[in-house]
């Protein structure tokens, strides 16, 4: 479990507990918050806990933890970890670009990902599903909206897939007077509707930003040129996404907004098991609303749909250029209207490479990174 202590994380030690011994946790890791990452491993017991902040690491005293939990410390001992034989599969949900790392550690391995990590794919898709083909791995998507594509495209073939339309709650700006963008506060965009996430994956949520990464990710995933990938804002968060077929029928997978339900998805594939998510109460009334998202509104939504047709650096460079704005934002160093329009900037005048190597995918990343700092520093 790589991002333990996230939303993510918690909620898959939920989906473990809740398995009557189907699934148990081999190793647990977590950047700093090393207070919860020690509870955690005494309420699951697992062989090995990994502090990647090797400096936060030494906050943890070994007695601290269950007999038989060992510790290991920085990137690279979680890399070799990657290895060991008792893991099948890995939930990577380390937030951002930090965890390409150990997703293609894991995928190097063999391993079944069952990936939480839109970032992974939006960098480095094609070298990442390329490596995935070569060594045997298999990536499982945990975003909801993923793996609702995930399970509706096991409906038909892919010659008979005409569009996938990705759903989208709208954030908490739905309705917002446009001219008023510039001026909403820290507190006003980490107010989610309906989703508890931590604060990097709020933002992205209100700015819409989310979307324009996870277009980029389903390119990639489910083999599809981004001409094919459409959004639709739908403020209920029941149906968490559809596959359209050529023939017009349209498959969807709905659920209570529940992140659980999806984790356990990518743990039991390709079986079903009862879950601990909560179910649909069909004695009440349901009403489902679809809307086109605003490009005024959301302007995040055409980056990402222009990324996704390119391909090439443009996701990283995108993804990057949004870590660092919304690190901005969050801070006080921007506007939230400052976040789409310097991503906009920075992937305009980007060094463009349709064929990037992993070397040059990290270079662009840190490039990317100095352009929104030199704009904060304006």
């Amino acid at each position: 479990m790589l991002g333990s202590t996230g939303s993510i994380g918690t909620s898959t030690l939920d989906v473990i507990a809740a398995s009557a011994g189907r699934f148990a946790a081999f190793l647990l890791a977590a950047h700093r918050n090393v207070e919860q990452l020690v509870e955690q491993a005494r309420a699951c017991r697992p062989k090995w806990v990994v502090v990647i902040d090797p400096d936060a690491a030494t906050a943890i005293d070994a007695s601290e933890l269950p007999s038989g939990t060992r510790l290991a410390a920085g990137p690279e001992a979680l890399d070799e970890l990657m290895h060991c034989p008792e893991i099948d599969r890995v939930v990577s949900a380390i937030v951002g670009a930090a965890g390409l790392r150990s997703t293609w550690a894991a995928l190097e391995a063999g391993k079944t990902v069952a990936l939480a990590n839109k970032e992974t794919l939006v960098m480095a898709g094609p070298l990442v599903t390329e490596l995935a083909a070569r060594t045997g791995g298999r990536i499982v998507p945990v975003d909801s909206e993923h793996s609702a594509i995930h399970q509706a495209l096991r409906s038909g073939t892919p010659a008979e897939v005409a569009r996938i339309v990705l759903t989208a709650s709208g954030g908490p700006f739905r309705q917002r007077p446009v001219e008023t963008l510039s001026s909403v506060s820290r507190e006003e965009a980490l107010r989610h509707p309906t989703w508890s996430m931590g604060p990097k994956i709020t933002i992205d949520s209100a700015t819409m930003m989310n979307k324009a990464l996870e277009l980029i990710e389903a390119r990639w995933l489910f083999g599809l040129p981004g001409e094919k990938l459409a959004v639709v804002i739908h403020p209920q968060s029941i149906v968490h996404s559809m596959v359209e077929f050529v023939d017009g029928s349209v498959v969807a997978q709905l659920s209570p907004p529940d992140m659980r339900l999806p984790i356990q998805y990518a743990l039991a594939y390709p079986e079903r098991l009862p879950c601990p998510a909560p179910k649909f109460d069909f004695t009440r009334n349901i009403t489902l609303e679809f809307e086109p998202p605003d490009p005024r509104r959301f302007p995040a939504v055409c980056l990402g749909h222009e990324a996704a047709v390119r391909g090439g650096t443009c996701g990283a460079v995108l993804n990057a250029a949004n870590e660092e704005a919304v690190r901005g934002f969050l801070e006080g160093e921007l506007r939230f209207s400052d976040i789409a329009e310097i991503c906009r900037r920075v992937l305009d005048e980007h060094p463009y490479s349709p064929e990037p190597s992993l070397d040059e995918v990290r270079r662009l990343d840190g490039w990317a990174r100095q352009e929104v700092m030199k704009w904060a520093c304006v």
